[in-house]
């Protein structure tokens, strides 16, 4: 089967100001069906494929278009766009629907060998600190060579980018910043990439990676983004040493 993701004649949006759950400058693709309209952004899509897997009559890459959001009824569409990690899906209800909401608690977990990958009440500004994206789903590139930083756009799987996804208990020595103030629920949280430098985020969260039962609260955390930290996924201080370069 094609991984390709054609939209078909899908309608493309460009987005208007700041509009939610959509990248600056991006343009998403609108597919209609009864009750629902699932759109999806291909700068932010990473095939991680929980569409794909999860509803697969409506998400079906070699297909033209891709998505057919006639296909199920607009409970089950809302369901799966929802369980996207990177937020390139969403869907609008004209049914009354319940539409998405944030999560009472913000997380960010690390992957193996990807991106970072945050759910709450997210807001992503850019280096002068301008807002430029608010989410409740977003993927943050680890590896340095994504062409759209601070996210993720697939860009470790062509680079062989690895980290085992594992963030430990302790704070290592050398990493700066690792997230040991004590969390709360509610409240943004707020990623602010730093010039040629860290990932800084704060506000309440919970830091998993992919060891079982370790969850570490957390209100403020400097995350390694030029991919070659030996503290990942905490930042220490590499990025000077390799002339990481963000734009």
């Amino acid at each position: 089967m094609s991984d390709e993701r054609d939209p078909g004649p899908a309608p493309v949006t460009p987005a208007a100001g700041s509009t939610f759950g959509v990248d600056r400058g991006d343009r998403v693709h609108e597919f209609r069906g009864p009750g629902v309209s699932v759109t999806w952004s291909r700068r932010r899509c990473i095939h991680a494929a929980e569409c794909v897997f999860n509803l697969p009559m409506v998400f079906e890459p070699g297909r033209r278009p891709w998505v057919d959001a006639t296909a199920a009824s607009a409970d089950a569409i809302a369901r799966v766009v929802a369980r996207c990690p990177t937020g390139a899906l969403h869907c609008v209800r004209s049914d009354g629907g319940v539409a998405e909401v944030a999560p009472g608690t913000n997380s960010v977990r690390v992957s193996l060998d990807g991106p970072l990958y945050l759910h709450g009440d997210i807001e992503v500004r850019d280096e002068t600190g301008t807002l430029r994206l608010a989410d409740t789903r977003v993927a943050l590139c680890r590896c340095g060579e994504s062409r759209s930083k601070p996210l993720c756009d697939g860009a470790h799987l062509t680079v062989g980018f690895r980290d085992p996804g594992v963030v430990g208990e302790k704070k290592p020595a050398n990493a700066l910043d690792a997230p040991f103030a004590p969390g709360s629920p509610g409240g943004k949280l707020r990623v602010q990439p730093e010039p040629n430098g860290p990932l800084q985020v704060d506000g309440p969260f919970t830091l998993t990676g992919v060891e079982r039962g370790t969850a570490i609260p957390g209100t403020s955390a400097r995350f390694c983004r030029c991919g070659h930290s030996q503290s990942k996924p905490y930042c220490d201080g590499s990025h000077q040493r390799t002339e990481f370069r963000s734009v």
